[in-house]
């Protein structure tokens, strides 16, 4: 299971702002490009964004479906990925004096990323979520950031 975390240098409530917009996804998510809002309220239980997943030449169109919304503590996921199968994406946000810890898990649920799941696949897991973690921190401290003068 890969689970990460980092110290965002924003409230939960800044943190959970950049989560509740998908439209923003594709900004800071390691290999997508080009989210929209789909169906629902995004965040909302049921609410689908899509986007496109580009690695190297290859591309494929991908969804994902919010599974579990508790605004602005917990936002949990299920990312679709054709013949990969799906897997479950989790943020739990808690506060840490004026700052949020984010802890980000995702593993493999269904189809063949679970079946092919193991340590090796983790560790190259963690490596993505380091940087997906930093992009994501760096979107919420921009977007929040105190305008100059």
């Amino acid at each position: 299971m890969a689970v990460r975390h980092r110290l965002v240098r924003r409230t939960p409530q800044q943190v959970w702002d950049v989560l509740a917009d998908g439209d923003r996804f594709g900004t800071w998510v390691v290999g997508t490009s080009g989210s929209s809002e789909r169906d629902g309220e995004w965040p909302a239980e049921g609410a689908r964004i899509t986007y496109t997943v580009r690695l190297g030449r290859w591309q494929a169109d991908g969804r994902t479906v919010v599974r579990v919304s508790e605004p602005p503590r917990r936002l949990e996921l299920e990312a679709y990925s054709g013949p990969l199968g799906t897997a479950r994406i989790a943020f739990e946000l808690r506060p840490w004096g004026d700052d949020t810890l984010v802890i980000f898990d995702e593993h493999p649920l269904r189809g063949m990323g679970g079946a092919v799941h193991n340590a090796a696949l983790d560790a190259v897991q963690q490596l993505r979520h380091r940087v997906l973690l930093r992009r994501f921190a760096r979107t919420v401290e921009d977007a929040t950031a105190p305008e100059r003068r």
